[in-house]
């Protein structure tokens, strides 16, 4: 087990690479809470670094929800950092008290050394557009979908772009869940644009990766078996498969699509919460390697903790799989 505390749960996780430093922020909560189910409601960022994604040095706690009322005084939850011009960047949900932690929004800190941050004036810098997303409506759906932000110099041009968790407002609503986009030339400014994947399969894809590898473009994205949508469930059924939990794909032929469901099974899935939130990057000697959170033992009971670095091959067809040794030494391949 990669990275895992006596005294805390992790999960959603994402990396920055200073130098030769792998910086790692994650959501956490305490385990004195209890219940694990309320962790959501109880998280903070941890910050850990490594130089082999093996050995972790915990360094504490660098952000959570704003002690000021406002629009993240309820919860700060999963983003990205980049850097760029001198900074590093942020972005991260957040939600508000007022609004019972239901409204989702994207907000942005900055940073010099990769542990004090500082909340950007502009917050939130990207808010919610009803004509291409799904509003708050409880009868529909438990919460308004706009969390995730995975950000990086625009594949497709000048400036940067965004993918984001989020939900179209038609259709059946166990089936509503994309991946939204915003673009943006300074980081600050950002004009949210349609969804890039297209809907019917899921009520939520979550914690998006954008990842490219030999002429083909990728959308790692999270899901579970209770949030995959009544029509895939019986057409999986009728295949003779099952619904997955754990870190699927969208694959395209370049990064402006058009995006489709990578081949099943998952990349990393089982029917137990397992491999969530997964990430794909560099190992030091630069080969690709997953990083997932354990989520579920065989009994039911929350880990919430890290794996170990798991190599990642492509087939000749961009279809991805992890590589594994088993207990005999001989090579197994997942995906």
């Amino acid at each position: 087990m990669g990275l895992a505390f006596d005294d805390r749960w992790m999960w959603d996780f994402w990396l920055a690479r200073n130098g030769a430093d792998y910086h790692l922020y994650f959501l956490q909560a305490p385990k004195a809470i209890g219940n694990p189910d309320l962790r959501h409601w109880n998280a903070s960022i941890g910050h850990a670094v490594s130089s082999d994604l093996r050995r972790w040095r915990f360094l504490g706690v660098c952000f959570g929800p704003s002690a000021k009322p406002g629009w993240d005084d309820g919860t700060t939850w999963t983003g990205s950092v980049m850097h760029h011009d001198g900074l590093w960047y942020f972005f991260y949900t957040g939600t508000s008290k007022a609004e019972g932690c239901r409204k989702q929004r994207i907000g942005v800190a900055t940073s010099t050394d990769l542990d004090t941050w500082r909340r950007h004036e502009a917050n939130p810098v990207v808010d919610l557009d009803p004509r291409l997303y799904e509003e708050y409506d409880p009868a529909v759906w438990h919460d308004r979908a706009l969390r995730d932000p995975w950000v990086v110099p625009d594949p497709l041009g000048s400036g940067f772009r965004m993918w984001f968790t989020a939900r179209v407002p038609g259709g059946p609503a166990d089936g509503r869940g994309v991946i939204g986009t915003a673009h943006s030339d300074d980081l600050v400014h950002w004009r949210v644009e349609p969804p890039v994947t297209p809907p019917g399969n899921f009520g939520e894809c979550e914690v998006p990766q954008y990842w490219s590898r030999r002429g083909k473009s990728y959308l790692l994205f999270s899901t579970s078996v209770r949030r995959t949508s009544a029509a895939r469930r019986e057409a999986l059924a009728r295949d003779g498969s099952e619904a997955e939990t754990g870190t699927h794909y969208f694959i395209a032929d370049g990064p402006q699509g058009p995006w489709r469901l990578g081949a099943g099974p998952f990349l990393a899935g089982t029917r137990s919460q397992s491999f969530y939130a997964g990430r794909i990057v560099d190992d030091p000697a630069g080969r690709p390697v997953f990083l997932g959170t354990i989520g579920f033992d065989p009994d039911g009971g929350f880990v919430g903790a890290l794996c170990d670095p798991i190599p990642v091959a492509a087939g000749a067809d961009g279809k991805l799989m992890l590589v594994r040794d088993d207990i005999d030494g001989r090579e197994v391949r997942h995906g």
